[in-house]
């Protein structure tokens, strides 16, 4: 829905089944209800997250249309959509998998040019649509020696993403992005290894490439790769690296490099205590979140400053008595509206710093809540699906300012 600082949604990835039929049969039951209580007088944004079987089955026969209908029928409009999982993503070992296909493969360039194809059809005209994707790869299925090619290979399976957006644009006036976003292990960490990436890579490569394909200056070809090519802050991810946030915005606007939306996500933080009687608890409590679907990387902050790295909570645990490490940050998306699970914290802070950052200088249009692992939560975190998400949705619009 439009508020003053922008679209806010939430990302229905949140939302089991893989098939077109599973997200429609979701969206029918849980958007008319979550619209009347946070948008009842006016269009509900949707942050739409298709599967690649999804958006196959989207597009046969007469589905989107009857999409299309049912979006006008109730008030609503799909403005931003998740394009990072491919498969399957509930009550199954997603694990790395999530990042696979990765932007080496042409199934990866396939399935996000589809999602551009849907959403130019879906979005408003006036408005910019965005599609969040994967981090180009998972950074362990890579050895230091090929990290060159395998940047080089993902960044050229991006721009033949950006012809077709340039396409979209000129033949429809819509402007689409792909929103990267980074995440602990990925191939793009952190933000300082996406700045690397986009100044390194992807002008480098981009613009003598799309130069040539429209036949435009270097500086028209940089404008459309920063127009369709931006960032993905998800709140969370920036906030297990530690991230000096008012930093980060402020080097990307100096970069002139966009922001395509801000993902409010919160993570999993406490202090370790030096003394092993205390921190047992706390790790005890950590412990109680160690499932197996998810990565949970942990980034863990030593007292020298510097960081250590997990690759998931099985690898942390075994550490976990470690006494030159201060604080573990863990990537467990969990809901915002809770500050405190017994001994562990949420980075709700880092949520209240980004977005008081955003409503005094804005630097995105599309805000997308993205919590994604109720039905992994411990039992005593539960809450009823609908219900949890209009909690979460009016926890941000309650935020000062």
């Amino acid at each position: 829905m439009q508020t003053a600082h922008g679209h806010l949604t939430y990302c229905t990835n949140i939302h089991a089944g893989e098939s077109w039929d599973d997200h429609f049969t979701q969206l029918k039951e849980h958007i008319p209800a979550v619209k009347k209580q946070v948008s009842p007088g006016k269009p509900f944004g949707i942050g739409l997250r298709l599967s690649n079987a999804a958006s196959i089955e989207l597009l046969e026969e007469k589905n989107l249309g009857i999409f299309q209908r049912w979006l006008n029928d109730n008030d609503c409009y799909v403005f931003t959509m998740n394009g990072f999982p491919y498969g399957g993503f509930h009550r199954t070992a997603v694990k790395d998998k999530v990042h696979a296909p990765d932007w080496t493969t042409a199934e990866r360039e396939a399935y996000t040019i589809r999602l551009a194809q849907i959403l130019s059809v879906l979005l408003p005209d006036g408005m910019d649509g965005g599609i969040s994707t994967s981090p180009l790869s998972y950074r362990f299925w890579h050895s230091t020696e090929q990290l060159p090619g395998v940047f080089e290979k993902s960044t050229l399976h991006l721009l033949a993403v950006l012809d077709q957006l340039i396409q979209i644009k000129q033949s429809t006036g819509k402007s689409i992005h792909i929103d990267i976003e980074p995440e602990p292990d990925g191939l793009l960490g952190e933000g300082k290894e996406f700045t690397e990436w986009y100044t390194q890579y992807l002008l480098p490569l981009g613009i003598p490439y799309t130069a040539k394909l429209f036949g435009c200056s270097d500086d028209i070809a940089a404008f459309h790769i920063k127009e369709h090519i931006q960032l993905c802050y998800d709140v969370c991810h920036f906030a297990i690296c530690y991230e000096d946030h008012a930093a980060m915005i402020k080097q990307m606007q100096e970069l002139g490099i966009k922001t395509g939306k801000i993902q409010i996500s919160a993570a999993l933080k406490a202090k370790l205590p030096a003394e092993p009687e205390k921190r047992a608890p706390v790790i005890e409590a950590f412990g109680r979140f160690n499932e197996p679907t998810y990565l949970h990387q942990v980034v863990a902050l030593q007292q020298n400053g510097r960081l250590k790295r997990y690759a998931d909570m099985p690898d942390a645990l075994p550490d976990a008595y470690n006494t030159e490490v201060t604080e573990w940050r863990a990537h467990f998306h969990v809901p915002l509206f809770v500050e405190g699970y017994g001994v562990l914290q949420c980075t709700q802070k880092d949520i209240e710093q980004v977005l008081s950052i955003h409503r005094r200088q804005p630097f995105t249009g599309h805000l997308e809540i993205e919590t994604y692992t109720w039905e992994v939560l411990p039992d005593d975190k539960r809450l009823p699906l609908t219900q949890s998400i209009i909690r979460e949705m009016q926890w941000v619009m309650g935020l000062p300012g």
